[in-house]
């Protein structure tokens, strides 16, 4: 493509943004328009400089995670492409669920990182090869029982050990819509304990 792609930087570590900065400014043909520390302050800023390519990391600090920052930006106008360490069942999910164009992990090379940043702002999806290989896994119906996007949350939540009230105040549900989905979890994974569940969840690599 011969525009520029304008980016916006999402992640928690300040030493991780200033990489990034200096590795994409070497880049002609990609701008960096904003930096965010928090998934709060990705949305606003995506909302404000209406970057064509949003780079996000899912795990960010306390508050909002990058799975759903990318929920509330995600567009045809703006992309958003996963740049992480995490490549989980789980994460890739949730991630691609949510909107995301692409899903790169940090070890990647420059001209990858680049390509797919152009890619992801002509609406391509991205992909590292290992994230491929497990959506394919995935297609294929080798990572076991397929669970929603927000079970995956949930379960996340729960292997954490965290209670229905805290993990409806962490997704911004409600107690009864826990305890229904923790139901269809356990109906799922054919376990009857939170502990089963995380055990089969991590058995099956749906969890790290």
């Amino acid at each position: 493509m011969t525009r520029t792609v304008r980016t916006l930087l999402c992640d928690d570590h300040a030493v991780v943004r200033a990489g990034l900065l200096a590795l994409l400014g070497s880049e002609p043909g990609i701008e960096v328009v904003g930096e965010a520390g928090s998934g709060e302050e990705a949305v606003a800023l995506a909302a404000k400089l209406r970057p064509d390519v949003v780079l996000m990391d899912i795990q960010l600090g306390p508050g909002m995670d990058g799975v759903e920052a990318t929920r509330r930006i995600a567009s045809p106008e703006i992309r958003v492409l996963v740049l992480t360490t995490y490549d989980t069942d789980a994460d890739i999910t949730r991630a691609v669920d949510a909107g995301a164009t692409g899903y790169l992990l940090k070890a990647e090379r420059p001209e990858e990182l680049f390509a797919a940043i152009r890619a992801a702002a002509e609406g391509r999806t991205a992909l590292s090869a290992p994230v491929a290989d497990r959506v394919l896994n995935r297609v294929r119906g080798a990572a076991g029982p397929t669970l929603t996007a927000r079970e995956l949350d949930i379960l996340g939540q729960l292997s954490r050990g965290l209670g229905n009230r805290e993990i409806a105040r962490a997704l911004f549900i409600s107690e009864a819509t826990v305890k229904t989905h923790l139901s269809r979890i356990y109906a799922k994974l054919n376990v009857d304990t939170r502990a089963g569940a995380v055990a089969v969840a991590k058995e099956q690599r749906l969890l790290p």
